[in-house]
């Protein structure tokens, strides 16, 4: 009986192969987005698998019929429109990473969400901002003698001079940092609107003030870590002990409410920076060279001036 020669794969085949694997993956990190949006995404889609299984529905590839129904169920339970509008981009992630049609695409359900936007409104809450004069009362509060105060001094200094989001702190290595007789640099790998890592750099100055001073604060507290290298931001253990664990921005947000108070949040910082700096008369293009933002309309939309009084052109009238 004679037999079929197995030919091995051509070393161009292989190859062809491989790079068809590494395109893969390239595409799926395309797609993956900021790490904080992806593990969103995740838990959206296990609530949307979650709902499909109860009702009996097929989660991927979803129909039209399957997405009404689980949008209107996330109204009708209460859910914001922003919530749900979150829950549509995780869906529509997960059929493209496996690159499939999503439903999130029809014409009809489009008009669906149009119309639950239309009804439950579209006004987000913001976490809001804080004066000028608060916020130094509350960082010259802060006991700066002890490990967890000069810690925490850092995290409000530089998070409301940087503006800085909460996954930026948290990802600061000490050489990301660049002293100068000027001023501090801050090199900004990567952010939620830079995720290819782009070179951008924050610029922190002094304060005359020693107590709000960012960079002598900020020195004094690599004086405590005593090292060159790794996170700037670190868990403490009990009796103030360092660690080597870089602060997560789950716990950035809980030392920035333990502070300021809970109606506030690590982004407040970054917010307030906005809307302290437009009301001394900074201009949007100054603004976004530190927020790095890349639009105006986002300066504004940042911008907390809640009081109809403030910022307001009515002054100016001359009357």
């Amino acid at each position: 009986m004679s037999t079929v020669p197995v030919v091995p794969p051509s070393p161009a085949s292989t190859g062809l192969a491989h790079l068809a694997e590494q395109t893969a993956r390239y595409v799926e990190a395309g797609l993956q987005g900021a790490p904080n949006t992806a593990r969103a995404y995740a838990g959206d889609w296990r609530r949307f698998s979650a709902w499909c299984t109860e009702h009996g529905q097929v989660a991927l590839p979803a129909s039209v019929d399957t997405l009404a129904g689980f949008v209107t169920h996330l109204a009708e339970t209460g859910k914001k429109v922003a919530t749900i509008q979150r829950h549509c981009a995780a869906i529509s992630k997960a059929h493209a990473l496996r690159d499939l049609a999503s439903p999130t695409d029809d014409k009809k359900f489009k008009v669906l969400l149009e119309g639950i936007s239309r009804v439950k409104g579209t006004r987000q809450k913001q976490a809001p901002a804080f004066s000028l004069a608060s916020f130094k009362r509350t960082v010259k509060h802060i006991d700066p003698s002890t490990p967890a105060g000069l810690r925490d001094r850092v995290i409000l200094l530089l998070g409301f001079t940087g503006a800085f989001r909460r996954s930026e702190l948290s990802a600061l290595d000490l050489d990301d940092l660049a002293f100068s007789d000027e001023g501090l640099t801050i090199d900004l790998k990567r952010s939620k609107t830079n995720q290819l890592g782009v070179a951008e750099e924050k610029a922190i100055f002094y304060s005359p003030d020693p107590a709000l001073c960012p960079i002598r604060t900020l020195q004094a507290w690599l004086r405590l870590l005593g090292r060159t290298t790794g996170p700037v931001l670190v868990s403490l253990r009990k009796g103030g002990r360092l660690t080597e664990r870089r602060l997560t921005d789950v716990h950035l947000n809980k030392i920035v409410q333990r502070h300021l108070g809970p109606k506030f949040t690590a982004h407040s910082l970054r917010a307030s920076f906005v809307t302290v700096a437009k009301l001394n008369g900074a201009d949007d293009s100054e603004v976004m060279n530190q927020t790095k933002h890349k639009t105006s309309s986002m300066i504004r939309r940042y911008t907390r001036l809640d009081n109809v009084r403030q910022h307001n052109a009515a002054q100016k009238l001359g009357l």
